[in-house]
């Protein structure tokens, strides 16, 4: 098949197929681009689209937020998971006004200096916030690219620098296209092209599928070892967490010990949030979630 052939194939699907999500709506922008790959990050779609409205609603902006405290943002977060993402979207609002004057970037280089942003976020806001032609590879689009290209069953944990490079070659040349098709991939990767149970009868591109052709079974088993969470420090974490979110001001050691019954266990996973700068110390007998205080206004 051609590439023009591949992409225009699946962004057609797409236009008529595509989830209604709110951050798909026209002229969203990026901040909103922006908040949603973070919140996607190792996040359900159903979770994350309540949350995802409840954060914009309160900081509709990065200036709204840079100006509230880490505390609120990681509050706000509530049990989404993986909080450090909170104090990371933070930080990357106070970039945001102090680099960029409270607007999120357009450029590729500019994106890739806001904290915490990677080489899939970046390229994720260039292309669905200002519509640039950029390769957004995730698993989805790996897994959907490797199996309708390369012919093989599954593409592997990792993405490797060959799979921006054969994504990239997919695109159409003309950056609104382009952008268009990056959404297309990872939409087919998501509801259609999935790891162990593929709808390939509906699929756009099932005719010219080389794995398809090759006549190969899916995998089975799961894509990855689930990682247990009962008894683990993050599920301790997450117990710490809850009590300090839900407070509005320190809260003394003797609290935080009725939260898990193992002393070493509990003090590791305290000493852990306090590193990622998700805790802090009051004194030495109590703690609070970071930046727990009145909000101070940026210049």
């Amino acid at each position: 098949m051609s590439d023009p052939t591949f992409a225009t194939l699946v962004s057609g699907w797409y236009e008529r197929n595509a989830r209604d999500l709110p951050w798909r709506k026209p002229g969203i922008g990026g901040w909103a681009i922006l908040v949603s790959e973070v919140m996607l990050q190792q996040t359900p779609v159903v979770r994350v689209v309540p949350a995802f409205q409840a954060w914009l609603a309160r900081w509709p902006e990065p200036r709204a937020l840079a100006e509230d405290t880490p505390a609120e943002a990681i509050r706000m977060w509530g049990r989404l998971g993986y909080p450090r993402r909170a104090v990371r979207l933070r930080e990357c609002a106070v970039a945001i006004v102090e680099w960029h004057g409270g607007v999120v970037p357009d450029r590729l280089d500019q994106l890739l200096a806001l904290p915490g942003v990677g080489t899939y976020t970046a390229r994720a806001v260039a292309a669905f916030a200002y519509g640039q032609r950029h390769p957004v590879v995730d698993t989805n689009v790996r897994r959907v690219v490797c199996r309708a290209i390369a012919g093989e069953p599954d593409a592997g944990p990792t993405t490797r620098p060959a799979d921006l490079v054969a994504t990239e070659e997919l695109l159409p040349i003309e950056p609104a296209a382009a952008a268009l098709a990056s959404a297309a991939f990872m939409e087919l990767g998501a509801v259609v092209c999935t790891a162990r149970a593929p709808r390939c009868a509906i699929c756009p591109v099932e005719s010219s599928c080389a794995w398809r052709a090759s006549g190969q079974a899916a995998p089975t088993g799961p894509t990855r070892r689930p990682q247990r969470y009962a008894g683990t420090d993050r599920q301790v974490r997450g117990l710490l967490l809850a009590v300090l979110r839900e407070s509005t001001g320190p809260v003394p050691h003797q609290r935080l010990d009725q939260v898990w019954h193992d002393d070493v266990q509990r003090a590791r996973a305290l000493a852990g949030l306090v590193t990622d700068g998700l805790v802090e110390p009051v004194g030495e007998e109590s703690f609070r979630l970071a930046g727990d205080g009145p909000a101070v206004p940026l210049p």
